[in-house]
Parts: C-alpha cells; sequence; structure tokens
C-alpha cells in the first residue's frame, strides 16, 4: 500500500479515537461531523491516487509512441536516402544516354540518306499529301508534328494518326527500305507538365516525349514493321528546333522525329548484328 494511502488511513483512525473521547465531552454532533471529514479525506486521497495512476499511464504510453515515431523517422530517414541514391543512379544513366544519342544524331544527320530512289519519292508524296509531316530526302529523316499524332497531353495516337503512320510502314516494308532500320525520337516544348490529369500518366515532360515515341513504336509494329529493326527515345524539352519565344514556335518543337538508319549502324550501343556467345 502507498505510503500517502497508508497516513491518510492512519489519520482516520486517530481522529476517530479522538472523536470517541470527545464524545463525552461534547455533543454528538461534533463526532458525526468528524467522521464526515475523514470520509471526505479519504475520498479525496483515493481520487487523487487513482490520477496519479492514469498520469503514469499516460506518461508510459506516451513515451512509447515516442520511442515508436523516432524509429518510424530513422527508417523514413533511411529510405529517403536510398531512393536518393537511385535517382542519383538514374540521373547519371540518363545523362550517359542522352550524351549517346546526342553523339547519334549528329552523326545520322551528317550522313547520306540511306533510301533509294523509289523510298524517298514516295516519303515526298507523303509530305505534300500531309502538310504536318516534314520529310528531309538528303538524310531520310522524317517529322510528324505533334498536332497531327497527338492531342495536347497525350501519348494516345489520333484516330487519323495512324493513316499515315500505315502509310509510313508500308514504305519501310516495301523494296529496298525492307532491309533498314529506324530510330523514333519524342520532342516537347518548354512548358512544363502542369494539369493534375495529364501528370497522373506523365509526370514530366521526359516522361511525355518517351511514352510518345514508345506510341509510334508500337503504331509501326503494328503496321508491319519489324520490333528489331527499331528504337525509341525521348529527348524531353532539350532539342529545340527553334527558341520557345511563342505559341507558333513550341507547336514546332512539339514533334516526333523518325530517322531511318542503315542496317550496320549502331544505336546507343545496340549492335544491329549480335554475335552469340558461348
Amino acid at each position: 500500500m502507498p505510503s500517502f494511502v497508508r497516513v491518510c488511513l492512519l489519520s482516520a483512525v486517530t481522529l476517530f479515537s479522538i472523536s470517541q473521547v470527545g464524545c463525552h465531552r461534547g455533543p454528538n454532533a461534533q463526532l458525526r461531523q468528524s467522521m464526515y471529514r475523514s470520509q471526505q479525506l479519504y475520498s479525496q486521497n483515493m481520487d487523487l491516487a487513482m490520477q496519479r495512476d492514469q498520469f503514469e499511464q499516460s506518461a508510459t504510453m506516451l513515451q512509447q509512441e515516442r520511442d515508436q515515431l523516432a524509429m518510424r523517422a530513422q527508417t523514413l530517414e533511411s529510405n529517403l536516402n536510398i531512393a536518393n541514391k537511385r535517382l542519383d543512379n538514374l540521373n547519371a544513366e540518363r545523362s550517359e544516354m542522352q550524351q549517346r544519342y546526342v553523339s547519334l544524331m549528329k552523326k545520322a544527320k551528317g550522313q547520306p540518306s540511306p533510301l533509294d530512289g523509289e523510298a524517298t519519292r514516295r516519303f515526298q508524296e507523303l509530305a505534300q499529301k500531309y502538310p504536318d509531316f516534314e520529310f528531309d530526302p538528303h538524310t531520310g529523316v522524317s517529322k510528324f508534328h505533334s498536332d497531327i499524332l497527338f492531342s495536347s497531353g497525350s501519348d494516345q495516337l489520333k484516330p487519323s494518326a495512324k493513316e499515315i503512320l500505315n502509310q509510313f510502314a508500308a514504305i519501310m516494308n516495301d523494296g529496298n527500305a525492307k532491309r533498314l532500320n529506324v530510330l523514333v525520337v519524342g520532342h516537347t516544348d518548354d512548358k512544363p507538365i502542369s494539369k493534375a490529369a495529364t501528370q497522373r500518366h506523365h509526370p514530366t515532360n521526359w516522361h511525355l516525349s518517351t511514352n510518345r515515341a514508345n506510341s509510334v513504336v508500337l503504331s509501326l509494329s503494328r503496321f508491319g514493321v519489324k520490333q528489331e529493326r527499331m528504337g525509341a527515345a525521348g529527348y524531353s524539352m532539350f532539342q529545340p528546333v527553334v527558341p520557345n519565344a511563342n505559341d507558333s514556335a513550341r507547336q514546332k518543337n512539339r514533334r516526333v522525329e523518325i530517322f531511318v538508319l542503315a542496317p550496320d549502324a549502331v544505336v546507343a550501343g545496340w549492335d544491329p548484328n549480335p554475335t552469340l556467345l558461348h
């Protein structure tokens, strides 16, 4: 029993004894008053003891919660450090890949077109039919303005885009062009992704440019271009054809380019004629 409770009980007994002695010298009212006061003191001390026990329990629970929060904070900090390291590694890999693609683009733009006369003529006719499709007969590079292929902020091809891609695939699957490879590259303007609905699918312009390139590759595949002949890449907003000075300029920068490559071209470390290792 706690010491202060024992003191309270002893006080109550003492008061009761005094009251017994005083009953021979005073009225019964004094006895009743003393007994009532003792009961009050006892009840108050019991209440204080219960409150103390509750406070101790609360303090123990708070300490446990604090310890748990400290452990969670330590775990979250560890996970954050791991995530930051992974992000640094991904950024380094992306930078290295971008440099490889830049080197490839410079090389491709500096090389003559691998297309023969018949395929070149057909691509020129396609460019005349579709104003938002450009073809360079000297390099064999084709450019699709994004508006002809996609709605704003989307990587889903428009129904009308499938017709031109079908014709593009038909040229690449015919004659001498059947031996050539293609590299599909997506580009955006300099405006960051702002709409919440778009951000759920494309958090950054990196995602949008690569996702659009992937959509074109998959569409060409459905139209018969073998997947092993193709590659896909995205440059986000970092390869504009003109400065992003106004909406008209930004429209030109939102594009998908298709590079037609010779069969022996190396695409970002990809060997078109791999040798099996034994």
